[in-house]
């Protein structure tokens, strides 16, 4: 008895494969579109040429992530309350001064809290 040779090949392995992939990608594609923090990059300036009246709100960052608002510490819990009471005398925005050795956590809280606070202007500069 002779054995009959395929001449055909199967493809419905290969098709299950592709619809896997397929589904996958479906799921994953909304997730990859999520949209993280949206910073704009300003232009650098001369310290000379900045405006001494501009109304900013100055917070200084410090190595061991302390906050300094008019050389006085601020606790995180209170930045909240601070900022919306400073807001009104400096309307311009918010000035940060992070030292290098700062964490980005709290840089990143400020912020929050600054934007809570209702301020629309941030700006960050590293000492």
């Amino acid at each position: 008895m002779k054995r009959q040779t395929f001449n055909e090949i199967n493809i419905t392995p290969l098709t299950d494969i592709f619809l896997v992939l397929l589904i996958i990608m479906m799921v994953i594609a909304p997730i990859l579109d999520q949209q993280g923090l949206s910073l704009a990059v300003p232009e650098y300036v001369e310290k000379s040429s900045v405006d001494k009246e501009a109304k900013l709100i100055t917070v200084n960052v410090t190595q061991d992530n302390k906050y300094l608002i008019d050389d006085v510490e601020v606790l995180s819990s209170e930045l909240l309350p601070k900022i919306k009471e400073m807001i009104e005398q400096k309307p311009d925005g918010l000035l940060i001064q992070a030292s290098g050795d700062s964490t980005h956590q709290s840089v990143v809280h400020l912020m929050d809290e600054a934007r809570n606070a209702g301020v629309q202007s941030i700006s960050i500069v590293e000492l």
